[in-house]
Formats: structure tokens, C-alpha cells, sequence
């Protein structure tokens, strides 16, 4: 069970760490794909900070 819950864990830490940084350019594009009603509130504030008020486009 211990070995189980390890790999899973790793799994998770692996996976994890694929994921584009907030406010990149691939992260705003990332989230330009998924579907509004999906987004938790401290992504669509991220969202609002670092893809529709960027300012250095």
C-alpha cells in the first residue's frame, strides 16, 4: 500500500510539473481553450492580471 500511495504521489508531482507557468503566453493560450464555466476563481483572476491586462505586448 505504501509503494502505491508513493507512485502516486510521484505521478502527481510528475505531472505537475508539465504544466505551462501561470501568465505565460502558453498557459493565457492554454486557458483560451478551456471552457469558461471550468475556470476556479484564482485562474480567471490570473487570467484577467496576466492575459487581458498584459501590457508588455
Amino acid at each position: 500500500m505504501k509503494k502505491l500511495s508513493l507512485a502516486l504521489l510521484a505521478s502527481v508531482v510528475l505531472l505537475a510539473g508539465c504544466a505551462p507557468e501561470v501568465g505565460s503566453k502558453k498557459w493565457c493560450e492554454q486557458m483560451d481553450t478551456k471552457a469558461k464555466g471550468d475556470w476556479t476563481a484564482n485562474e480567471a483572476k490570473d487570467y484577467a492580471k496576466h492575459c487581458i491586462l498584459r501590457s508588455d505586448d
